[in-house]
């Protein structure tokens, strides 16, 4: 038999009643087994273990997947988007900013340290916590409370920052910054920004592209509390082999 650790994130962790537990599997077993496993171990959470991104060692794992010895496997549900600071490889000679944090974000901090002596333009994506919600169905909001697979979610983040990098050669500067915790109204939750010499050189698009992506592959997650109770916020993208 060989013994895996399993993390638990967002609503898997509430309906498992644990962060994480220690699994026995036989040699050569796949995703999908470990999915029935757990179910069983973990009956109300059957549903949501079903439909759970799994990722195997900070990847992205299907059920056909084998699961090496000693592996650490985590589930979660499709990001909802949503280590520390890391500056990435700098080889290329730009900067790349990657960072999960529990620290306010400074708008012109987080700027300066991307912005060379050539940069002529800085494009920046912020979400913020709304109060009220009207599009869908309206409702009022207390506070998000973000939780995030750190390690894996640093390195998704330069996975984006490398995907900007190859459609877009003329941006100079990336970060992207996601805070976690408990948000309050009007808090700002994410920044996405790129630099470049000159507004023509793609870094809107490239920005855009950034917190698109990062609300689908980088795993970081949201629960919603406010006068009707509290809900995870679900995400609807599923990963592929691609991702």
């Amino acid at each position: 038999m060989i013994v895996i650790r399993v993390l638990f994130y967002a609503i898997l962790k509430d309906r498992c009643g644990v962060s994480q537990t220690e699994i026995e599997l036989p040699p050569g077993a796949s995703v999908a087994e470990l999915r029935l496993r757990l179910q069983k171990q973990f009956p109300p959470a059957a549903e949501v273990i079903n439909s759970a991104v799994v990722a195997l060692n900070g990847e992205f794992a299907f059920d056909e997947d084998v699961i090496p010895e000693a592996a650490v496997a985590a589930l979660f549900p499709p990001v909802s988007g949503g280590a520390g600071e890391s500056d990435g490889d700098l080889t290329s000679g730009y900067p790349t900013i990657c960072q999960i944090t529990d620290d306010d974000l400074d708008l012109n901090e987080v700027i300066a340290k991307v912005t060379l002596p050539s940069t002529g333009a800085a494009c920046v994506f912020t979400g913020l916590v709304r109060a009220i919600t009207t599009r869908g169905d309206p409702h009022q909001t207390h506070y998000l409370e973000y939780e995030s697979y750190r390690e894996m979610a640093v390195a998704k983040m330069h996975q984006v920052a490398d995907e900007i990098r190859q459609r877009w050669a003329a941006v100079e500067g990336i970060v992207i910054v996601q805070r976690v915790g408990r948000l309050a109204p009007g808090t700002p939750t994410v920044l996405v920004g790129c630099t470049a010499a000159h507004r023509d050189s793609g870094v809107f698009e490239a920005a855009r592209y950034g917190i698109d992506r990062l609300k689908e592959i980088v795993p970081v997650w949201k629960k919603e509390v406010g006068p009707q109770g509290q809900e995870w916020v679900m995400g609807s993208y599923t990963p592929t082999r691609e991702d």
